[in-house]
């Protein structure tokens, strides 16, 4: 089984995105959509995914344009990125697999530069490497060599299971959320397998925000993560006010999650991959 997690550049029109979670069909486990990163993230798992993320390719090619994006998130294009990750039955060569056969399908059929990235980049490079040196020092394995005017770019890689996860700050102090999230991101000496970003969340009544993506799980978890903004919000007199998990975590992450954390935070099993394809089955 496979699970894909395509993040569409579009997090405010409320009928676009329904309209984009129909043509999932019966794969879409979960929608996190979020104005002021104006991005949507889309879980689908199951034995349909390969030709259920063409379907949304297609819908997001209609329906969402690159062009007067506005959004915090970083973003290289419409249909922005392109996850695939193997499941239990699956192996992580079949996620590289679909990601290889997605990349120059999706190139043929939208006119849309894709770049590969993770385990199906025989480079390896990661998706930070990706965003930073696209069209610059690095040209597209698929499709032209410049930004599609209304779809951008794709990045379409393969992984292991990731945790992502935003600390809302209980003030409008962007300045904190991005000390503290240099603090604790792996690049700058902080956690292992840790990437953060400090946004604005004007949306949300001038809220900050740490943003973190957990890409080595075995190396720092969801607590652990969470932990230290918290432990570095306080420290400089503020405090997180919530977490909010975008997309679906793993069981056994939340498993190994202590059950004062998992009060605190106010996450519940619902949350699993897990727990949804049960509930679907």
């Amino acid at each position: 089984m496979l699970e894909c997690v395509p993040n569409v550049s579009e997090g405010r029109r409320a009928d676009v995105i329904a309209a984009l979670a129909r043509t999932c069909g019966g794969s879409l486990l979960d929608v996190h959509s979020d104005p002021d990163h104006h991005r949507s993230v889309f879980t689908l798992a199951g034995d349909h995914v390969t030709q259920e993320i063409r379907s949304l390719a297609d819908a997001v090619a209609e329906r969402v344009s690159i062009a007067d994006h506005d959004g915090v998130h970083p973003r290289l294009g419409a249909l922005d990125v392109v996850p695939f990750v193997a499941l239990a039955g699956s192996v992580p060569g079949d996620a590289v697999a679909a990601a290889r056969e997605f990349a120059p399908w999706l190139a043929a059929a939208h006119g849309v530069p894709v770049f590969l990235y993770g385990d199906a980049d025989p480079g390896g490079r990661s998706l930070p490497e990706t965003r930073r040196d696209a069209f610059e020092g690095r040209a597209p394995d698929h499709g032209p060599d410049r930004p599609h005017p209304t779809l951008g770019a794709t990045a379409v890689g393969a992984r292991p299971p990731l945790v992502a996860v935003n600390c809302w700050l209980d003030g409008d102090d962007v300045g904190l959320a991005r000390r503290v999230a240099a603090a604790v991101r792996e690049r700058d000496g902080g956690l292992p397998g840790v990437r953060a970003l400090g946004l604005p969340l004007p949306a949300a009544g001038g809220r900050a925000q740490v943003s973190m993506n957990l890409v080595d799980l075995a190396a720092t978890g969801l607590e652990a993560a969470v932990a230290a903004v918290r432990a570095n919000v306080e420290a400089a007199g503020g405090a997180v006010e919530q977490v909010e998990l975008v997309g679906l975590v793993p069981a056994a992450e939340l498993e190994r999650c202590s059950a004062g954390f998992l009060d605190w935070a106010g996450l519940t099993a619902d949350a699993t991959i897990e727990a949804r394809l049960a509930a679907r089955s």
